[in-house]
């Protein structure tokens, strides 16, 4: 079979592996796809070792995404844009990096969850590469402002820099700042997107509740127990939260069909998953 798998740290939660599997039985694939713990000193060695044992393609997760967008000969546009990669394809002339974060994260929120982002304010919390990776597709569904807050702001002014071409041609207002910067403090925002570490690290909210309009979207790029705060933050305060794993889902089909040639069918995929997570016995490994 061909090989495939999710290289980061962590990798325990991930739900990547049975979501890969699935695709494989829904659209008839002959693949095994497995998760790695990388060390966090060795991520270009794993990559190697997964290419020597024949693997075909991985999937890449925190904190190597912006490791894996530099180990590429080939970078899609997304790349080049994010500087951050989440998917790998290894070939005779070397290894193809694409970004399917973003596509995955539009579809869901647009597709899925049938929220609009055209004409809308959306705060974007974090420019690391989970941050960098969907503010390229953000842009391209123009809402009127982004405004893309970092714990260092200096991240937060060079990621939106790389992207101030791409936001003046679709219209959008872009703005990089702190965590602190008035912009943040004082905004008002129809959606909030969450795609900093804080989760992860069962940090609280990195923002203040002001935030968020009366019945925003509120969106935490993490899924399971781990944006459960930040989901708990949101619908304390009148907002509409939603987590990562629609997110999770429609990435992995863009992964899939970038490796496979074929995008399998996503809706019954993410029904599955979320009924996995509200009944742990369900669960599968």
């Amino acid at each position: 079979m061909d090989l495939y798998c999710l290289l980061g740290h962590p990798v325990e939660h991930s739900k990547s592996p049975w979501t890969h599997q699935r695709f494989a039985g829904i659209t008839g694939q002959r693949m095994f796809y497995d998760k790695r713990l990388v060390p966090l000193d060795g991520f270009a060695a794993a990559v190697a070792a997964f290419r020597a044992e024949g693997g075909r393609g991985c999937n890449v997760t925190v904190p190597f995404k912006a490791e894996a967008a530099a180990l590429a000969t080939h970078a899609s546009p997304r790349v080049v844009l994010a500087q951050a990669s989440n998917t790998l394809r290894f070939a005779a002339d070397g290894v193809h990096a694409d970004n399917t974060d973003g596509v995955g994260l539009m579809r869901d929120i647009t597709h899925n969850a049938g929220v609009p982002l055209a004409g809308q304010r959306v705060l974007l919390i974090g420019a690391g590469g989970a941050g960098a990776g969907v503010l390229g597709p953000l842009l391209e569904a123009q809402p009127a402002a982004v405004v893309l807050a970092n714990r260092t702001p200096a991240r937060a002014h060079a990621v939106a820099a790389r992207h101030a071409a791409l936001a003046a041609a679709q219209g959008v207002d872009l703005q990089g700042c702190g965590l602190d910067d008035p912009a943040v403090v004082d905004g008002r925002f129809d959606v909030v997107l969450n795609a900093s570490s804080s989760s992860l690290q069962g940090g609280g909210v990195p923002v203040p509740a002001q935030v968020l309009r009366p019945g925003a979207f509120a969106c935490d790029l993490m899924y399971g127990p781990a944006a459960q705060p930040f989901l708990d933050w949101a619908r304390a305060h009148g907002a509409v939260a939603r987590d990562g794993l629609g997110m999770l889902v429609e990435q992995a089909a863009e992964s899939f069909r970038i490796w496979r040639g074929v995008r399998p069918a996503t809706d019954a995929v993410l029904a599955e998953l979320r009924q996995q997570l509200a009944q742990p016995h369900l669960r599968r490994p």
